[in-house]
Parts: structure tokens; sequence; C-alpha cells
């Protein structure tokens, strides 16, 4: 499925029906009055977060929602049926903008949350309303009005506890696929990863959480670099922080400086990232060139009073040591 986080559509509300001039005529009925019914309201547009999608790609190519328009009001005080609501299922963690003014209408941060964002008109009044004792036989009756149109701006973050973030290669795609249900593709050719991927963590029966592997930043991401200025934004609601180093990557030898990299690419970003938890994962240490510099490293990291953890996840070594500390991080501030 390709992946899409953004969206503009537009939506449109039903109007409301008339309202109905109609007066009573029945046999044996000498005195009849008026009986117009009201007309019935339009339909809502409305938005709502489901659990199981993580693309925009649904609403991406329909362009534009229409809810029905209520029906006309009848004699015999027969009100007309409202018109149908436009349900437009989204994923959950999509914050929905006015697209003219920018504002936020809503942000669907739970599994069921709904919103209206374009109002039905109200019906009008039959002329069974305007009956007074100086107007016996009225013969008006109200328009429905007309339903909320806009144009919507969709955008979607997604919802995890922990981020896998670091420079391309770094083996976030390895790390995922092996604690998770998630099976990104992998490769050793930069850029692996084109879309992000949620996987399920399940520790035991009663330790759980959702981690995101974010697609490999660069130097300058945020800046629209590579790839990463694409889903840096999906950090910002993730809770705790893997930051993966390749101690063995000829691109970034020094992985203390490495580290400094991602961090200054996260504040450019946006700085309340750099408050979040993190751990420091150092990667692949199954290959001896990683090996022979694994103490050193972790020495530099810990001087710094870096969390850090050495793992392989091609052999599972370290992996559950580093998990178990992730949960202690959720559990401890949030």
């Amino acid at each position: 499925m390709k992946f899409i986080d953004e969206a503009i559509i537009e939506v449109k509300a039903g109007s409301g029906g008339n309202g109905c001039v109609s007066f009573r005529r029945e046999k044996h009925v000498p005195r009849g009055g008026p009986d117009g019914g009201d007309g019935g309201d339009g339909g809502d547009c409305v938005v709502k977060a489901r659990t199981g999608l993580t693309t925009l790609m649904d609403v991406k190519y329909r362009k534009r929602f229409e809810a029905g328009r209520g029906t006309h009001g009848k004699g015999k005080k027969m009100y007309g049926r409202r018109g149908q609501d436009a349900l437009i299922i989204l994923p959950i963690g999509t914050i929905i903008k006015d697209a003219g003014t920018n504002q936020v209408l809503i942000d669907l941060a739970q599994a069921g949350q709904e919103f209206i964002v374009a109002k039905g008109g109200k019906g009008g009044h039959g002329n069974v309303h305007f009956v007074s004792s100086t107007r016996q036989a009225p013969r008006i009756a109200k328009k429905g009005e007309k339903g909320e149109e806009r144009t919507i701006r969709l955008e979607l973050k997604l919802l995890a506890d922990v981020a896998l973030i670091g420079f391309p290669n770094s083996g976030k795609s390895t790390l995922i696929s092996s604690i998770s249900n998630a099976r990104p593709k992998i490769a050793d050719y930069p850029f692996t990863t084109k879309v992000p991927h949620l996987g399920m963590v399940r520790l035991n029966p009663e330790k759980s959480f959702v981690v995101a592997d974010i697609p490999g930043l660069i130097e300058g991401a945020h800046k629209g670099a590579g790839m990463g200025i694409q889903f840096l934004k999906h950090i910002e609601r993730t809770r705790v922080l893997l930051h993966l180093i390749d101690v063995t990557d000829p691109q970034h030898p020094d992985p203390l400086k490495a580290h400094t990299l991602l961090r200054e690419e996260l504040k450019a970003f946006q700085p309340n990232l750099l408050e979040k938890p993190e751990i420091v994962v150092l990667t692949k240490m199954d290959l001896p060139e990683a090996q022979e510099k694994k103490r050193a490293i972790e020495a530099l990291f810990k001087k710094e009073n870096k969390n850090v953890f050495s793992i392989s996840a091609a052999q599972q070594k370290g992996v559950r040591l580093l998990l178990e500390e992730a949960v202690k991080l959720l559990n401890s501030h949030f």
C-alpha cells in the first residue's frame, strides 16, 4: 500500500428540505387547517478515526465528499426525511485543518473519535408553524438552510510509543522486523525504507507497545535533504526515541558525532523533540569490527551520561534488555 500522509479534500453538507404549504382537506371536516410539514435536516460530513489504517490513500484521490440533502415536507404534517451523513474514515493520528485559515479543527487521537467537519442545513418550517389568532390560514413556509461547505487539509502523524531513528543503514528495519510484526524491506543501500512502518512489540501479556521505524535521516533533513523532511513530523507523537548508531558506518566514523548530528536535526525541526527520553543503541554488534570498538564507544556515551545499549538485531543479542529499558522509560515518564 502506498503511504500517503497528507491530503486536501472538499466536504459539502446536505441542505435542509423546504417546509410545505398545505391545508387539511377531508370530507366531514368542515374547518380544516394548515398541515404543511417541515423539511428534513441535511446530512452532516463526519470524520471518524478507526484502527487498522496507516495511510490517507482512501481519501487522497476521492477529493470531494457530499452528504445527502433533506427531503421536503408534505401535507398531513408529514416531515421530510433527514439527509444521509457522509462518513469519512481516517487513521488514528489524523489532524484536520481548515485549508483556508490553517486552523486545527480536530486531532483524531483515539479510536472511534468523531467530529462534524461540515454541518447540514436545518429543514424549513411548514405552514403549520405560522398559525396565529390573526392568521388562521398562513400560506407561507420556510426554505431549508444550505449545508456548510469547506475545504479541509488532512495531516497524518503516526501514533507510536517508541520511534527508531538514525542514518540510512543503521539497522532500524532489521530491529523492527525482529521485535514486532512489521516487515519492512531490508537491504544494504541508502533509503531502503521509504515509508514509516508500525509494529506491535509484546514482551509478555502485560507489556506491549507500538514502535515506528522512521525512514533514515541525513544531515540537512529538516531543510528538505533526503527523505527525512517528509517523516520528521511522525516523531512528534512518539514518547521514547531510540537513536540507532551503526559503529561501522564509513559515512559517520565518529559515533558520538553521529548522535549529535541526529539531535541537531531533531532540534532544527522541533526543539521539543530533544525533551523526549532517549536511548542510544549501538547496532550490528555481530560484526567483528563493531565488537572491537564496543567498549570504547560505550564508555564515550556513558561519559556523556547517555543511556546506551549495544545490540545485534540479526542475532537477537542485547535486544531483550533494550526493550525492557524502553518499557521502563514509557512507564516512568508517562
